[in-house]
């Protein structure tokens, strides 16, 4: 069985002394069943785990839905367990096991004893397993359990019905990110948080430490040394400024990175920034005090052969070069967390993102669904905060009524307030499209294919500071323009159909010609670029995806038009925005 995934999880917080577990692993599953409830404790794990119960073997870090696991089994699954014998060496060092995401409630269990639980479908997260561990041969189990219909599970846009429909798609259960281990010496740097300052050419580093040793934070510009800060015994928390020599911005399309080395006693972490500044001004986004307007498509991260795992590398650096291609600079990373590889492209490449969660599934009308998304998110700003092509967070995507209950507006205003409490450097839309409680942004989504009656509705914008009911989605009374820069964060979504073996799904009236498709294209986007009072577009999509076939791309990433229709496509992108005019 071929390994895939086997480069460093984590660019931003990566140590030398690592071990890959991805790979073949012992496995088993359990179809979903009526009135199926989590597992109270590890119990269940324990049980699963002793009755050699793993009848096939499976390719960590893919889901059991895709064919690249070796299993491609789609119909609804409750359970799935994992079990892989490890040869550790412990040399005295702490060992910690991590799990980059899976999906939802995940059990480990080492050498039959328990490790830790973790709720959330989508975050990273980690567990200490140094005295459970001996030298020589380990057994680390792993149960994950899962429901896309229960109303307090996120499951962004993965299908509660039997097979894919509309813009809902494959399910994914179970681990489908790196599974790994980290070797750490007895005082370790547990995390930390960059905070760039691009005016004073310098950046900020809070560390937070586990012991006491001295410290030595040092940043480097293409191998250079540019800056240094150091701190004897050091230990718990500490902030430290280290001033740059060399100022170099990192810039949509140009993402100067710096590398920074942290050395914390016997311990080294490898990280980077990127030194920005981002603001509202106005209507105007800017991005190191100058006008960007965003030029943006919707990625949904999804694979065709890995379902939500990339193959590699190289599949995720090739759609942001899709995206570049045809004159975007960023994505709206939808109803799904990406994974630190994806992110760390993102930085590298200068690509701007707005980071999303995938939740889709959750009862919004309900007071109990506060505690459960503010656990979860957390994580997200935990671990994203450091990458610069991050330019804005939005936790929420149309949050509908759920099952005919209005939305619990406390659950927006409270997860706005916390998102700008962790992470005060950022806008936040608490959530796109509607309904709009509290936010930065006032953002909307607006799939209108009549080309005219789209300009002259974001005109009025322009002429009387206003917008029409029809851009609040026909429902009046349940939110306010209050006056914010305006982003049309969903348009489009064209449907071209290229795969005649699926019913086939996308917006509007369908087009019968590429040129027609490109005709349509170019005058929606034209209108929001020459509209002073709009700082962005997202375009949906970039590829198809599934039935949802409205990408400018095929699901297997092909053309999908003769080239001179993505030229004008290109064109019509790169065009000077009103918004940039105004410097």
């Amino acid at each position: 069985m071929k390994t895939y995934r086997t480069e460093h999880p984590n660019p931003q917080f990566e140590r030398d002394d690592w071990q890959c577990l991805n790979g073949e692993w012992d496995f088993g599953f359990k179809k979903a069943v009526p009135g199926f409830k989590f597992s109270a404790d590890e119990s269940t794990a324990v049980k699963i785990r002793g009755d050699n119960n793993f009848p096939t073997k499976i390719n960590v870090p893919f889901c059991i839905e895709s064919s690249l696991s070796e299993i491609g089994f789609t119909d609804f699954v409750n359970m799935v367990w994992y079990r892989k014998t490890v040869d550790i060496k412990k040399n005295s060092k702490r060992v910690f096991l991590h799990i980059g995401a899976a999906d939802y409630l995940t059990t480990v269990l080492i050498n039959g004893k328990a490790a830790g639980r973790h709720k959330g479908g989508y975050t990273s997260f980690s567990f200490e397993i140094t005295e459970l561990i001996k030298d020589g041969e380990n057994e680390v189990f792993i149960l994950c359990e899962d429901s896309v219909k229960n109303p307090l599970v996120m499951r962004g846009k993965q299908s509660e019905r039997r097979k894919s429909h509309g813009c809902d798609y494959t399910r994914t259960t179970g681990i489908w990110q790196s599974v790994y281990l980290e070797y750490v010496p007895k005082e370790y740097i547990k995390k930390i948080k960059i905070f760039p300052d691009a005016k004073n050419c310098s950046v900020t580093v809070n560390a937070e430490f586990s012991g006491v040793a001295d410290f030595v934070c040092e940043a480097f510009y293409n191998g250079k040394a540019v800056g240094r800060a150091e701190l004897k015994q050091a230990s718990t928390n500490r902030f430290f400024e280290i001033k740059l020599s060399e100022k170099h911005l990192w810039q949509p399309g140009d993402g100067k990175l710096y590398d920074l080395k942290l050395t914390f006693g016997n311990d080294t972490v490898n990280s980077y920034f990127g030194l920005r500044d981002i603001r509202l001004d106005g209507f105007r986004f800017l991005i190191n005090d100058k006008s960007v307007f965003q030029r943006l498509v919707l990625d949904q991260g999804f694979y065709q052969d890995g379902i939500y795992t990339a193959p590699d590398e190289q599949a995720m650096i090739n759609d942001i070069e899709l995206s570049f291609a045809l004159g975007f600079n960023g994505a709206r990373l939808h109803q799904k967390v990406f994974e630190p590889r994806f992110l760390y492209n993102c930085d590298r490449m200068g690509y701007l993102v707005w980071g999303e969660y995938a939740n889709w599934g959750l009862d919004y009308s309900s007071a109990k669904s506060v505690a459960v998304f503010l656990s979860e998110w957390k994580e997200v700003v935990e671990r994203d905060f450091n990458h610069p092509s991050i330019i804005g967070w939005c936790p929420f995507n149309e949050t509908w009524d759920y099952h005919g209950r209005r939305q619990y507006d406390e659950l927006l205003s409270t997860v706005y307030d916390f998102t700008k409490t962790a992470d005060p450097t950022r806008p936040c839309i608490d959530t796109s499209g509607n309904f709009h409680v509290k936010t930065d942004i006032y953002d909307v989504h607006d799939y209108s294919y009549d080309t005219e009656f789209f300009k002259s509705n974001y005109d009025r914008l322009v002429t009387e500071n206003e917008l029409y009911e029809h851009v609040l989605n026909d429902n009046p009374g349940r939110q306010k323009y209050g006056g914010q820069p305006v982003f049309v964060s969903e348009y489009g979504g064209i449907k071209w159909e290229t795969d005649s073996s699926v019913k086939s799904w996308g917006y509007g009236k369908d087009v019968k010609t590429p040129q027609e498709f490109a005709d349509r294209y170019c005058k929606l986007t034209q209108a929001l670029l020459s509209n002073k009072k709009i700082m962005g577009f997202c375009y949906t999509q970039l590829y198809d995806i599934e039935q949802e076939q409205n990408g400018l791309y095929t699901y297997r990433r092909e053309k999908k038009f003769p080239d001179e229709i993505y030229r004008k496509i290109k064109e019509t992108n790169t065009a000077v925005a009103e918004i940039e005019k105004d410097e």
